[in-house]
């Protein structure tokens, strides 16, 4: 499964690099603006402080159904789509189960550190089964989910260290028994480097193969009429 970034598909000239240039540049801004919308104390409904930063109208999460579809017809009309595409949606939708049953039992049930490394796992294994559903898909959205949280790991490295007033700051989640450093890992690194790729390859994976799908019907000729 070794993917190089300056593999192109076959036949196409369809450079990986270059297929995630502008979406990365793009929520690279994104994030940007977050930081500085939060630090600035902008609006609580674009910005939101809160611990997880959930339901900010500026967000890079907002982003993953989007380039999820771009990469997928931009992979299809290269002649990369999956031959079988039924399979390439139930690997998504199986991956999307696995994700979410994860969260769940972290939410509901094993509300501890080994909910966390649970929830981890799941996430980590749904990513993957992308890679046996629509493979070159399920590559670039891993490369655009490393290309996407590497900078957020960053600012929330940063953020931690400084004690900013963001989301960005693993410090917003109150674990007065850890250092800094520790929540840092707990609630930045590792959920940005295992989850969140998880996350971003699973629902990538489902938009983007339900879309290729979908313009793959419509473009079957009509039957015959006898």
């Amino acid at each position: 499964m070794e993917f190089t970034m300056t593999d192109t598909a076959a036949g196409t000239g369809l450079c990986p690099v270059r297929l995630l240039l502008l979406p990365s540049l793009i929520t690279l801004a994104v994030t940007i603006l977050r930081l500085v919308g939060e630090l600035k104390h902008w609006s609580s409904t674009w910005f939101n402080l809160a611990p997880g930063g959930f339901g900010a109208i500026v967000g890079i999460v907002w982003l993953v159904p989007i380039f999820g579809i771009y990469f997928a017809l931009r992979l299809a009309a290269a002649g990369q789509e999956p031959s079988r595409p039924g399979r390439a949606v139930g690997y998504a939708v199986l991956g999307f189960v696995i994700l979410a049953g994860g969260f769940l039992v972290f939410q509901l049930v094993l509300k501890d550190l080994e909910g966390i490394v649970l929830m981890w796992a799941l996430a980590a294994f749904g990513g993957a089964l992308q890679l046996y559903g629509w493979r070159e898909l399920g590559k670039v959205l891993a490369g655009y989910a490393y290309a996407a949280r590497v900078p957020v790991a960053m600012v929330m490295f940063l953020a931690t260290r400084g004690g900013w007033d963001s989301h960005y700051s693993a410090l917003a989640v109150p674990v007065s028994r850890l250092s800094w450093l520790t929540q840092y890992l707990l609630f930045g690194f590792f959920p940005q480097f295992v989850w969140w790729v998880g996350f971003t390859m699973v629902v990538g994976s489902v938009f983007g193969s339900f879309a290729a799908a979908l313009v793959r019907l419509l473009r079957q000729p009509p039957p015959a009429v006898s």
